[in-house]
């Protein structure tokens, strides 16, 4: 499946993301961990409809131009652990920032850039709060360089790593790069 070219492309990609995410948080929900606390249910449903308002908002931003909704594959992931669970929320949040920051800057439309914004600011929210989950004052973990500026990924080296839970095959290519 082919994201696209300009603003297309860098919508359709920050799509399949939400749709990833989005798909995570729902079986989350839907199965809490072993022990789950009332305070974590409330923490991890509020993603959940966050997530999905993301995934809604890029979907109907694109009409007709969305992808289809991708096929997920969380085989590796054991939905009755705590661990397992908060792990993989925080690699899906980092991933998800780093990859606003990585790609914002592609968006010509100012509109889409103004939105991909505050979305961002909602995903690095999201992400300090995973990880306070973990471990309390770890709120920014590895995510800011030197400078305590967030790091950024290309999106070719995002969806390297979002693929192993990603079946439907995206094709990227067509991506701007400046």
């Amino acid at each position: 499946m082919n994201l696209g070219s300009g603003d297309i492309g860098i919508l359709n990609y920050a799509y399949a993301l939400e749709q990833l995410e989005a798909a995570f948080y729902i079986q989350v929900v839907a199965t809490p961990f072993t022990g789950m606390t009332a305070d974590e249910l409330i923490f991890l449903t509020d993603i959940r409809d966050h997530e999905i308002a993301h995934r809604e908002f890029f979907k109907n931003a694109l009409g007709n131009n969305a992808i289809p909704a991708l096929e997920v594959n969380f085989s590796t992931i054991n939905f009755t652990s705590r661990t397992s669970v908060l792990g993989t929320a925080m690699a899906f949040e980092d991933l998800g920032v780093t990859a606003y920051d990585g790609a914002g800057y592609l968006i010509k439309d100012a509109n889409y850039l103004g939105l991909a914004g505050k979305i961002v600011s909602v995903e690095a929210r999201h992400a300090a709060l995973i990880r306070e989950m973990i471990s309390v004052n770890t709120f920014l973990g590895d995510q800011v360089d030197a400078s305590s500026v967030n790091i950024s990924r290309t999106p070719a080296q995002v969806l390297a790593i979002a693929g192993a839970y990603i079946k439907t095959k995206i094709d990227a290519s067509n991506l701007p790069t400046s």
